[in-house]
């Protein structure tokens, strides 16, 4: 494997030291009626202590989610209240790109010095979004009200375009992959062949339980502790069986059917960035040992988001030297198979390489802890398969797209699974 120095080299990921809730859809769950911010907090010791790790180890919360919540104001401080060990911190989101943002703050922290021991709590719920009330002397009515989730799916500020400029009903997200589809020429064959793959690898690891060590089962309680329901699945996932109903779906726009999208969902994930001693000490695993190597972004022309990743890979691989045949595991956030097809198209690599447990094309897109999901997924992967490097990227609003290179070793040598 080669050498790249880490670009935090202080910073480290307890290898295990991590976990979540499963993504149930929008309200197919008891988390819709719920406060998230306090449920993902309350649930984050409770994850952290599967593994064998007490809460009161960190010194350090950073947080993040998209969709705002109650008392959004006091931020990371207010959440480690919920779990009884006053903790400084921030709050912090970036669109569907916030999961990665926030363990690459964490690192800095880290190799800054100023903590040893940083929580990573990310989280959002879909289900029932707040609207907000905004004026505005800019428009006639001098009032904006704003659906968080639905309004601003279904419109583009840095565009103008809303969901029914063409009165064709599509929202602005929709168009974008389809614009991209039709600018590289993506057949729907190859399309619904990538839709088809992701649910198949998604089934085999539900099947296998490759998945039971970093999604936990989680009690929903409402405010009198009385149990509201238990989340122990991605509910709302679609149940295919056969290419052809993928090719049998009505295209909402150029390449684009129902069953290459992914869903709103709610949920929560956490890990920890600490130095090299927390990381030995905290880890199931201390022979593991995984660093950030590098990170890198990249904003797309307008309205084709789903191309941005592309181009953030290839400035990582660029800047560390590296190229796609030296990764060990390729995963992203993809709300469109156009976004895988994209990727393979402009990186010449072969789709079929990527996303071998599951993606959020499948399990859905509560925005803020997708992206760390996607991280402890294409980790453990990287483990299984005997360290390396694990690639994780994404796009985010505003044709944003992100990228970051994780190294995993074994200090023992041969295959660390």
């Amino acid at each position: 494997m080669k050498d790249v120095s880490p670009v935090f080299p202080g910073a480290y990921i307890p290898y295990g030291a991590w976990g979540g809730s499963w993504f149930p859809a929008w309200h197919t769950s008891a988390l819709a009626e719920v406060d998230i911010a306090r449920f993902a907090a309350e649930s984050m010791p409770l994850i952290l202590a599967k593994k064998g790790v007490e809460i009161s180890a960190l010194d350090y919360l950073v947080s993040g989610s998209t969709v705002p919540w109650l008392y959004k104001f006091w931020g990371a401080p207010y959440l480690s209240h919920c779990f009884s060990h006053r903790l400084p911190g921030f709050h912090l989101e970036q669109a569907c790109a916030t999961g990665l943002q926030l363990v690459l703050k964490a690192s800095a922290h880290v190799q800054g010095g100023s903590h040893e021991t940083v929580g990573v709590l990310a989280f959002d719920k879909t289900s029932n979004s707040p609207a907000g009330v905004f004026p505005n002397q800019g428009t006639y009515r001098r009032t904006e009200v704003i659906s968080d989730i639905w309004d601003n799916f279904g419109y583009d500020p840095s565009t103008g375009q809303s969901g029914f400029s063409k009165g064709r009903g599509e929202t602005s997200m929709i168009a974008c992959a389809g614009r991209t589809a039709r600018k590289h020429k993506l057949e729907m064959n190859e399309l619904a062949e990538v839709s088809y793959t992701r649910y198949r690898q998604y089934y085999d690891a539900v099947d296998t339980g490759a998945l039971d060590g970093i999604l936990f089962p989680l009690t929903v309680l409402d405010v009198r502790g009385k149990k509201l329901g238990l989340v122990d699945g991605d509910y709302g996932v679609r149940r295919y069986d056969s290419l052809a109903q993928f090719k049998a779906e009505r295209q909402l726009d150029t390449g684009v059917t129902a069953g290459g999208q992914t869903h709103a969902s709610d949920g929560m994930f956490t890990l920890l960035v600490t130095s090299e001693a927390k990381a030995r000490e905290l880890s199931p695993r201390p022979e593991i040992s995984v660093q950030l190597v590098a990170s890198a972004e990249h904003r797309a022309d307008p309205g084709f988001m789903p191309e941005a990743p592309a181009h953030a890979v290839k400035k990582l691989l660029a800047r560390t030297g590296l190229t796609m045949d030296e990764m060990t595991a390729v995963y992203d956030h993809n709300p469109f198979a156009v976004n895988d097809a994209v990727f393979a198209k402009l990186l010449d690599y072969d789709w079929r390489k990527m996303n071998d447990t599951g993606c959020p094309l499948v399990y859905g897109h509560p925005q803020g802890p997708t992206l760390v999901r996607v991280i402890v997924e294409a980790l453990e992967r990287t483990v299984k398969k005997g360290g390396g490097y694990a690639l994780v990227f994404g796009c985010a609003a505003g044709d944003v797209g992100i990228a970051a290179l994780f190294r995993v070793n074994d200090s023992n040598g041969g295959n660390p699974a």
